[in-house]
């Protein structure tokens, strides 16, 4: 029987997303379940198992036409054999995640960080449209990162590659960051960042656009700056000027064709992207600039279990091109 499917697991600290896709990329079934994360997240992987089973058997599904599961999960991972180092909102910690799903699910496994994921899912068939060399950006509750490199995901000595909201932007800042510092990109451009200067700025401007909403988020400094509200205004600046620089440093480093923003805080589109073209312009090397596009990411939700899929698809396709070349 010819194996032709492919599963991708999406673990986050509200939801695991799921998915069953061929191997053109055209998803059979979608679905998520909640994550449950009390007792240290102990039942989150046999909890995804069980609900596998049960939707494959749904589906009608027979376990030997999929090559395997791909799985991405917040925090520091170990590529390949997905060891958890630490991932804070799951409640995870020295874990091997890779082999117990391995156990659980009775399918192959391979593992990798979500950002990563989901970089590898918009390079396949979102914005990044297959480029050799991408970095994709997560703006929410913190700044995710995933960067490739010759159409392979930096991964790093020990998971930590690609981790670019902890890239320090503002040292001796006063903001304190989950990773135990100060000054980090995330607490300058998250969507946690941008909510706290909106009430920075609520206390020097008692008339301004966001002197009325009691617990201002992202999204009402870009509805102030439709309305051309200049504290929005400001903030947005500030947000995308701290981006642009962090991003024009590294793309001396990487040499991009691409640079994909997601998340929460890309929902606000051109508003965010054309300061933040401005802002990488004014500070990267011209000849990497030139060749740079930035755009907003284009498969919302479904980035992580497309590129779990991915993962799978790569993975096996290398393996059978090996035995095929000896």
């Amino acid at each position: 029987m010819e194996k032709d499917k492919y599963i991708g697991v999406d673990i986050g600290g509200t939801t695991v997303k799921m998915a069953v896709l061929d191997r053109d990329g055209e998803m059979i079934h979608k679905w998520e379940i909640p994550t449950v994360t009390e007792e240290s997240g102990n039942s989150i992987i046999s909890d995804v198992a069980l609900s596998l089973e049960h939707t494959l058997d749904e589906l009608k599904i027979d376990k030997r036409t999929l090559h395997g599961i791909g799985v991405g999960a917040p925090g520091f991972i170990e590529q390949e054999e997905g060891y958890v180092y630490e991932a804070i909102n799951i409640g995870w910690k020295d874990f091997g995640m890779g082999e117990a799903l391995k156990q659980a699910a009775g399918l192959q496994v391979w593992a990798d960080n979500d950002a990563n994921i989901a970089a590898l899912g918009e390079n396949w068939l979102g914005a990044g449209h297959n480029c050799a060399s991408m970095v994709a950006v997560t703006l929410g509750t913190g700044v995710g990162g995933g960067i490739i490199v010759n159409h392979k995901v930096i991964n790093g000595t020990n998971g930590t590659g690609g981790e670019i909201g902890h890239i320090t932007v503002k040292p001796g800042s006063p903001h304190y960051c989950n990773c135990g510092r100060y000054g980090c990109l995330e607490t300058e451009a998250s969507a946690t960042a941008i909510a706290r200067k909106a009430k920075e700025r609520q206390l020097k401007n008692e008339n301004g656009f966001l002197s009325s909403i009691k617990n201002p988020e992202a999204k009402d400094v870009f509805e102030g700056l439709k309305q051309d509200d200049e504290d929005c205004r400001l903030i947005v600046k500030d947000v995308t000027d701290q981006l642009g620089l962090a991003l024009a440093n590294l793309a001396v480093s990487i040499n991009p064709e691409k640079i994909v923003i997601g998340g929460g805080v890309s929902k606000a589109g051109e508003q965010l992207i054309e300061p933040l073209k401005t802002a990488f312009r004014k500070y990267a090397l011209p000849r990497v600039r030139e060749v740079c596009d930035i755009s907003i990411a284009e498969l919302g939700n479904d980035a992580g279990v497309i590129g779990g899929a991915f993962l799978v698809k790569t993975k096996t396709e290398n393996k059978q091109t090996g035995a095929q070349e000896r």
